[in-house]
C-alpha cells in the first residue's frame, strides 16, 4: 500500500546504533534551556572586553551588590520562555563564585551577606525544582583572572608554577565535588570551553562528575562530550544535523583536533550518519545578540540588542526544528533581575511557540506515516519526529501530499532525530499527507507526525 513504512536493508544492524543514555535523552527531548550568566563585570559599568577581562582581576569584589537579587524571578523567566531546563553560571572568567565555596575563598560569602543570601546557587537550584526545571551549573575553569589561570594554566615559571598549578587544579576538584554534593541530583555540568585533560596538567573533573552526578549530562572534556557544541554561537546548527559523532570528545573550540576544527567547524555542525558516538548538538546564543551585538553578561544602556521575536522563532526552527537543542543566555543586571524588556521578550517567545506548535490538525484518519483529513485542509508546517531512544535511524525521507485525487512530492530529507520542523514556503491544501521513509538504519519509528494550518505569523 501507498502509506506502508518502506526501508532498505543496510549492512549496519540496528542493535549496532549509537544509542543515548538516559541523560542526553532527557537533555535532547527537553529541546530548550535557558543559561544565566552572572558575574563580577555586570557591576563595572563598562563595555565587556573578553581578551582583557580574562586577565584582568576585578579589584574591588564588593562591587558585586544587586540590590533586588532574585533568582527565582530568574527561573519563572526561563518557564515563561518554555524552557524546561536552566544553567546558573558557577563561577565565569573572573574566578568569583557564586555560592560559598569552601574550597575557592573568591566568593559570595567574602561580601559579608546575611541571612544565606550569598549561596545564589543553592537558591537558583531550589528555585529550578519549585518551578519545574531541571537545574544545572555551568563551571568557567579555563580562565580564571584572579589566580592568573589561562587556558587552563597557571601563570608564572619554575616551581612556583607547579605548585600554583596544583592548588589551582585541587580547588577546582574540589568546588567540581562542592557543586557535586551539595545540591541534589543536576540535569548538566556544563564546563565553560571545555575541562581539559589531566594529561595535559588541568584538573581531574570527570571521575568526580561521574562518581557522584552519574546521572548528568557531561558537557564537556577532551574525554568525553555527552553533547557537543554546534559551531557557532548563533543558536542555530546546519541541514542536516546528525546525533552522532566519530569521536567520544569534541576538543575545546580554538584548540580541539584539526579534523574537528577544520572548515570552520563543520563536523561540530553537522555531525556525522555514521559516528560512533551519540552525541547531539547544542545551539547557543545570546538573547542579546540583535543589531551587531552579541553580549552574555548585561550592559547599561543595551536593550536595542534584544534578539526581536521574528529572529527567536527562525532561530527556534533552524535549531530545535533541525534536531538540536537550543540554549538562549540571559544575562540579570545591576539589581539581580532579568531586565523587565528582555523577560517580555522570553514571555513572548514562549507565547508564540505554543501558538505555533501548540494545537495540531486533527485529522480524521491516523496512521505512523500517514494523516487523512476529511476536506481539503490548508497546512503551513510539518513537525516529524522519530524514537532517537533506539538511536537516529531514518537516514532519508519523503513527504508527499494528495491534492486533488494525486500524489506528488512535497519535501524530501535527511536527518529527522528528536524533531524536524519543516516550514513551507507557502500554505498549501491537501487531501492526505504522508511520509515515505526511503532509507533507514533498522527498523525506523515515527513518533511525531503533525501538521498545521495556516495563521497569520509574526
Amino acid at each position: 500500500m501507498l502509506w506502508a513504512i518502506c526501508w532498505l536493508p543496510t549492512t549496519m544492524l540496528s542493535q549496532e546504533l549509537p544509542k543515548p543514555n538516559a541523560a542526553q535523552l532527557a537533555w535532547q527531548q527537553a529541546e530548550l534551556g535557558i543559561i544565566f550568566h552572572y558575574d563580577l563585570h555586570v557591576f563595572d559599568g563598562k563595555a565587556y572586553q573578553q581578551q582583557q577581562n580574562r586577565i584582568t582581576p576585578v579589584a574591588n569584589i564588593h562591587l558585586f551588590d544587586p540590590t533586588q537579587l532574585d533568582v527565582e524571578q530568574w527561573v519563572i523567566s526561563a518557564k515563561e520562555a518554555g524552557a524546561r531546563f536552566a544553567f546558573i553560571t558557577a563561577t565565569h572568567e573572573t574566578g568569583f563564585a557564586l555560592y560559598p565555596s569552601r574550597a575557592n575563598p573568591y566568593n559570595t560569602r567574602a561580601l559579608g551577606w546575611t541571612n544565606g543570601k550569598e549561596d545564589l546557587v543553592g537558591d537558583f537550584i531550589r528555585a529550578c525544582r519549585k518551578h519545574g526545571l531541571k537545574p544545572g551549573v555551568y563551571l568557567g575553569i579555563r580562565w580564571n583572572s584572579f589566580l592568573g589561570v589561562h587556558d587552563f594554566k597557571v601563570a608564572g615559571e619554575g616551581e612556583m608554577q607547579v605548585q600554583r598549578q596544583k592548588f589551582y587544579n585541587r580547588m577546582v576538584e574540589e568546588m567540581v565535588k562542592e557543586l557535586c554534593t551539595w545540591y541534589g541530583p543536576l540535569a548538566e555540568i556544563w564546563f565553560d570551553g571545555g575541562a581539559s585533560d589531566p594529561s595535559k596538567g588541568a584538573p581531574d573533573v570527570l571521575p568526580i562528575v561521574q562518581k557522584y552526578q552519574p546521572n548528568c549530562l557531561f558537557y564537556h572534556n577532551d574525554q568525553l562530550a555527552e553533547a557537543r557544541w554546534g559551531g557557532s554561537e548563533s543558536g542555530t546548527v546546519a541541514y542536516p544535523c546528525w546525533s552522532t559523532f566519530p569521536y567520544p570528545f569534541t576538543g575545546s573550540g580554538e584548540s580541539a583536533p584539526p579534523e574537528i576544527r577544520q572548515n570552520n567547524y563543520q563536523l561540530l555542525k553537522s555531525g556525522d550518519p555514521d559516528g560512533k558516538y551519540f552525541m547531539p548538538a547544542m545551539a547557543d546564543a545570546p538573547l542579546r545578540g540583535d543589531n551587531g551585538r552579541h553580549e552574555w553578561l548585561w550592559e547599561p544602556n543595551d536593550e536595542n540588542s534584544i534578539t526581536s521575536l521574528e529572529k527567536l522563532v527562525a532561530m527556534y526552527h533552524q535549531s530545535v526544528g533541525r534536531n538540536a537543542t537550543l540554549i538562549l543566555g540571559v544575562t540579570p543586571d545591576t539589581s539581580g533581575l532579568v531586565p523587565e524588556a528582555d523577560r517580555t521578550r522570553l514571555r513572548e517567545f514562549g507565547t508564540e511557540i505554543k501558538a505555533l506548535y501548540g494545537s495540531p490538525v486533527v485529522p480524521e484518519e491516523r496512521q505512523e506515516t500517514l494523516l487523512r483529513f476529511k476536506q481539503h485542509q490548508r497546512i503551513d508546517r510539518i513537525v516529524l519526529g522519530e524514537d532517537i531512544e533506539q538511536g537516529q535511524r531514518i537516514r532519508s525521507f519523503r513527504i508527499q501530499v494528495q491534492t486533488e485525487g494525486n500524489w506528488r512530492n512535497l519535501y524530501t530529507g535527511t536527518s529527522i532525530g528528536n524533531k524536524h520542523i519543516v516550514v513551507l514556503d507557502s500554505p498549501i491544501s491537501c487531501k492526505a499527507i504522508w511520509v515515505l521513509i526511503e532509507r533507514a538504519i533498522g527498523e525506523p519509528k515515527l513518533l511525531t507526525f503533525n501538521v498545521y494550518e495556516t495563521r497569520k505569523k509574526i
